[in-house]
């Protein structure tokens, strides 16, 4: 992986404004955009509110850079070649080749540190195409900001979105709910703005921020961190908008001091922990090897320290040394075909394994089950008759929330609330203020002027029926009657959103949602969802394949349960899915207890982002491999759950940013495809294992057992490394197979008992049939003595060993019909060279240089037949292993 070094000149700041010294200052001690007013600051910056003009942006950016972390320079190859010593396997066998140089075995010594090189060039070289593949994916979701820019000075300001690298201290810009602030800032304007600066601070809260020109005594003594008017790069927006002008870029903000170019290190995933555990179960057996054969051999046959090459080599033959190589290999190739052909953007390789393992799936239903449209349907009063007025009081709400609070769009219900409405824009309403949506509130208020009532303030509120009646003025029985009617309208399939207001005296200061109290009930809005064309299909494609689709949402249970009966999801406990879970009985249970409704239930309603987080980890917690598609700032603690985040391009930039997986729209087709991607890489890894650990214990055990019984040893220690060379290059081919259809229907999981379950009943097989060549050369070499003997011994049991690890490679392909297994292909090929290496080898030149010698034409007669027993052995093992599973 990419490692982080400062580049020169990184920090920057316009002359003039302090700049920081230490990541965390002491309190009281002054930041850049701190001191003065907002005029002031603009003026310091040589700025104004109408932004930059465009060739001074230009000219500062040449002159102090491209607004970029200390720079993400690729590791250097070299580096890379030596890293790649930390593979467990790898170390293992440099350990092994360096014994046999202090014994003098340097033959064995010799091709171990050649194995020992070639796995280190393959697997640098793959994992360099893989950082240079991923580099230039993400350039795919390069994040932008919202600027303000003129083309001269006399020209009216317009925004424009450009790279956040672009970015220039002076640059006045827009910040919207998800965005990240992309620079240290200077707030100049705000509407219920509050932005999330856990990755500086580590608080979990949202934090307010509002523009402040005089001094606030409450604040005195106050860490940077607690003025309201600063945001810093690294925080990112949760609710509201504003308006700010950036202070700092580059390596002079808070975040590249406070975290000093160093990356954070994410934890293993369920990827690199399956096959560490399997990586340390063989790491075992192997170093278990050379002692039992070196005590052995001392005890039966009274050889000592010259039998220790040979126990090396034994112990190097359990090795799946191309390990790393087929990993890094498969899973760059899956991730490059995918972002090809799909526009899918893998931006971490073990996460595709981890797709391919998925078996429970998490998402919101809007925008995914439902087209992210959702259509006006009625607008009632509080006695359920139609009132014309509620929807103009909504839309009126709508409207100057949008402009008021700088949102960059409505909302999907906003947006058909004022679809629906006929003059929204009615010019008699004047807007003064406006508290815009949040996921806590759960509503949106809008403060206006209306002709004729100098003095006065309305307050409109419209948002989720609970939280808005919670704010009106209204006894028990009234607000359980209006309530009662909510339900029965939600129970129909209908979104709703419930219309308040308030007069107020007019006033100067601002508003809070302290203010949202005592109002009156206007009316409720029905809006219903129009389900997704693709999204019934692709569900039902989902569940052949072995994922079960969880449904989180924060919208009503009975909006939610016919969203998914209308696509087929049965939500009833006869349906085997079990019920609507809302969010009130997740809260009355235990983390155990949630796992086991979670396991059961379809349907989440009324989940907030830590619900949804929550649902997220008991579903891991009993044993599920999950995926989570979410889209907002309210999806990211569960996109952090997950074992894999997902999110649409158009996704907010913080949800880009923490996702694993990025597709090019929001679409369970999309998803469908990553999915079989994933299933494909880990498959064909999965296949790799098998076939190479049950050969290589097959060898070794035969190799054990025929050195306690010849007077001399079964395969010189160079003769072995020979063959688990040709072996290696042959195993290339395992990453660029095609897994057979039924590997494709099922979650790809790597499971340490299943693994040794299979090596060791294959690998006793293949042992059987090495042990039955030792037959057919005793038949063969009868009259062979002496050095020529041994010699052909060598040879026949070389080419043996090679022909038995092809008729594996082709005959152990699980989960392929016949049809399959004769096509051709690039395994079909490296095993037709392997076995042709192993026929031909001891004829050669070469030969002699091992220790081999000719072999009569019986021997390969009889060992045909050897052969022809194996494969149907292997083919019968094999249908009762697919059997069982």
């Amino acid at each position: 992986m990419p490692e982080s070094s400062a580049a020169a000149g990184s920090g920057r700041t316009i002359p003039g404004t302090p700049a920081p010294v230490t990541p965390f200052p002491a309190v009281g001690t002054s930041v850049p955009g701190s001191v003065g007013t907002s005029l002031q600051i603009l003026r310091s910056l040589d700025s104004g509110p109408r932004g930059l003009v465009e060739a001074h942006a230009e000219e500062r950016l040449a002159r102090f850079g491209e607004n970029v972390l200390p720079a993400w320079r690729p590791v250097p190859w070299p580096r890379r070649f030596v890293r790649s010593l930390r593979d467990p396997f790898t170390s293992v066998l440099l350990c092994l080749g360096l014994v046999s140089a202090v014994v003098s075995a340097w033959g064995t010594a010799c091709v171990i540190l050649a194995l020992v090189a070639v796995s280190c060039l393959l697997r640098s070289t793959e994992e360099h195409r893989a950082d240079r593949s991923t580099a230039a994916l993400r350039e795919l979701v390069a994040t932008t900001a919202t600027v303000v820019r003129r083309t001269s000075a006399d020209a009216p300001s317009r925004e424009r979105e450009v790279p956040v690298a672009d970015l220039v201290p002076g640059d006045v810009i827009r910040l919207g709910p998800g965005d990240l602030v992309p620079a240290d800032v200077r707030v100049l304007r705000a509407g219920g703005l509050t932005v999330h600066q856990s990755a500086l601070t580590g608080e979990s809260a949202p934090v307010a921020k509002h523009p402040l020109d005089a001094p606030d005594p409450a604040l005195a003594g106050a860490g940077p961190f607690a003025q309201p008017q600063l945001c810093f790069q690294g925080s990112s927006v949760t609710s509201g908008s504003g308006t700010a002008v950036i202070t700092a870029t580059g390596g002079a903000t808070r975040f590249a001091a406070a975290h000093d170019g160093r990356a954070r290190q994410r934890g293993a995933s369920a990827f690199d922990r399956s096959v560490q555990g399997i990586s340390w179960t063989l790491i075992r057996f192997m170093l278990l090897t050379p002692p039992l054969v070196l005590m052995a051999n001392a005890a039966l046959r009274g050889r000592g320290l010259e039998t220790l090459p040979f126990a090396v080599a034994v112990a190097v033959g359990l090795t799946p040394e191309m390990l790393p190589v087929i990993v890094t290999t498969a899973l760059a190739r899956g991730a490059a075909r995918l972002a090809r052909t799909s526009g899918v953007i893998v931006k971490r390789l073990p996460a595709l394994h981890d797709l391919g393992a998925v078996d429970v799936l998490c998402l919101d239903k809007t925008g995914t089950l439902t087209e992210d449209r959702p259509v006006f349907e009625a607008a009632v009063d509080g006695s359920d008759l139609p009132d014309p007025g509620v929807l103009r009081w909504a839309a009126l709400s709508a409207l100057w929330t949008l402009q008021l609070a700088e949102l960059p769009a409505p909302d999907a219900l906003d947006e058909a609330v004022l679809d629906a409405a006929e003059h929204p824009e009615d010019s008699a309403y004047e807007g003064v203020a406006a508290l815009p949506f949040d996921p806590v509130r759960r509503v949106a208020t809008a403060v206006l002027r209306r002709p004729g009532r100098l003095g006065v303030h309305t307050l409109v509120t419209k948002g989720a029926v609970e939280a808005v009646l919670e704010r009106c003025a209204l006894d028990g029985e009234e607000r359980e009657r209006l309530l009662a009617l909510a339900a029965r309208k939600a129970e129909s399939g209908l979104r709703l959103l419930a219309v308040a207001r308030a007069d107020r005296p007019a006033r100067h200061g601002g508003y809070t949602p302290a203010d949202e109290r005592g109002l009156t009930f206007v009316g409720l809005v029905a809006l219903r969802d129009v389900p997704a064309p693709s999204a019934a299909d692709a569900l039902d494609v989902l569940a052949r394949r072995g994922v079960t689709v969880k449904v989180l949402t924060g919208d009503h249970p009975g909006t939610a349960a016919r969203v998914c009966e209308d696509l087929g999801l049965r939500t009833d406990p006869a349906g085997g899915c079990g019920e609507v879970v809302t969010a009130e009985l997740v809260d009355t249970l235990s983390d155990a207890e949630l796992a086991r409704v979670a396991d059961r239930a379809t349907v989440f309603a009324r989940c907030t982002p830590e619900h949804k987080a929550r649902i997220v980890s008991a579903l891991r917690a009993a044993g599920h491999t999950t995926g989570f598609l979410g889209d907002g700032v309210n999806d990211l603690p569960a996109l952090h759950a997950a074992d894999v985040g997902i999110c649409p391009r158009n996704a907010v930039d913080v949800a880009r940013e923490a996702a694993d997986v990025v597709l090019a729209e929001k679409d369970l087709t999309a998803i469908d495809r990553a999915v079989l991607a994933g299933r494909h890489s880990s498959g064909n890894i999965a296949t790799y294992l098998r076939i190479t650990l049950s050969s290589n214990l097959g060898n070794v055990i035969a190799m054990l057992t025929a050195g306690l019984m010849l007077p001399f040893l079964p395969m010189l220690p160079a003769q072995v490394l020979v063959q688990n060379l040709c072996f290696d290059a042959a195993q290339l081919a395992f990453a660029f197979d095609r897994p057979g259809a039924s590997a494709l229907r099922r979650p790809a999981v790597l499971r340490s008992r299943d693994f040794l379950r299979f090596i060791t009943g294959f690998g006793l097989l293949n042992a059987a049939a090495d042990l039955a060549t030792f037959g057919v050369l005793a038949l063969a070499l009868h009259n062979a003595a002496g050095t020529d003997g041994e010699a052909a011994f060598h040879a026949g049991w070389f080419t043996e060993n090679l022909l038995t690890q092809a008729l594996v490679m082709v005959l152990l392909r699980t989960g392929r019909s016949a049809a399959e297994r004769r096509a051709g292909g690039p395994l079909r090929a490296a095993a037709g060279g392997l076995a042709v290496v192993g026929v031909l080898l001891p004829l050669t030149p070469l030969g002699p240089l091992l220790g081999m010698s000719a072999l009569p034409l019986l021997y390969y007669l009889l060992l045909g037949s050897v052969l022809g027993l194996y494969a149907v052995g292997l083919t019968a093992a094999r249908r009762r292993y697919e059997r069982r599973r």
